[in-house]
């Protein structure tokens, strides 16, 4: 599904030059659940642009789903980033004082999806994440957890290849992040592909592979024999 081939990420700013990736190379395979930790300044933040097609290498190629994303064009990333990944920001990203429902059929609607069916995939996927008796709430109105879940919904909507996720229990209690991890991981059961950045260890633990990662390189690569599961609490 995804493959990054020593790839590498150099800034210059007038004389100065920074390394934020240094030939870095991993497979994500489909239906896998990847946290990609490390501290801030590791790289991790550059690598999620890279993965999400809002920034392209200085070397290296960049692979997804078949499609070689490093050379495309900026049309061409654009239709990657409506239609192959589904983005969970660690901000929400939601429209304010906009019903959950209007949120998740947003990029729907952008991509010229009909009304009608617009309307059926949002109402199932916030049922999906829980929200079934929220929809017609405002995003102001529900909690930081469940405007997670909003966001959730939202990046399932076009049915992506990749669902990536930036720090997506960054702004929210303990207790609804692991809610959240909870249904990261039934959409991982269910044969979505996860990729999620993260700097917390007790969060990178419900995923099923980890990749740390310190000053641009990866340090070690493991699968998580010790995988922390919880239950969806709706």
């Amino acid at each position: 599904m995804i493959q990054i081939n020593h790839v590498s990420k150099i800034y210059t700013i007038g004389s100065l030059t920074t390394t934020a990736l240094s030939d870095i190379s991993f497979e994500v395979k489909k239906g896998e659940f990847v946290a990609i930790m490390g501290p801030s300044g590791s790289g991790k933040s550059t690598l999620m642009h890279i993965l999400g097609a809002l920034d392209l290498p200085t070397s290296g190629d960049y692979i997804l789903d078949k499609e070689k994303v490093s050379t495309l064009t900026d049309n061409e990333l654009a239709r990657i980033r409506n239609t192959k990944i589904g983005f969970v920001f660690q901000s929400f990203n939601l429209l304010p004082r906009t019903s959950a429902l209007k949120n998740v059929m947003l990029p729907m609607m952008y991509a010229g999806v009909s009304p009608e069916i617009r309307k059926e995939k949002a109402q199932k996927y916030l049922t999906m994440v829980g929200l079934a008796d929220r929809m017609n709430h405002l995003s102001n109105q529900l909690s930081g957890g469940q405007q997670q879940r909003v966001a959730i919904a939202r990046a399932l909507s076009m049915d992506p290849s990749i669902l990536l996720a930036d720090e997506p229990t960054g702004n929210i209690a303990t207790n609804q992040a692991e809610e959240i991890m909870a249904i990261f991981q039934k959409l991982n059961d269910d044969g979505h592909t996860v990729v999620m950045i993260t700097h917390e260890p007790d969060i990178a633990t419900h995923a099923k592979r980890v990749i740390y990662i310190r000053d641009g390189k990866i340090t070690q690569d493991k699968r998580n024999k010790h995988q922390v599961r919880v239950a969806i609490k709706n």
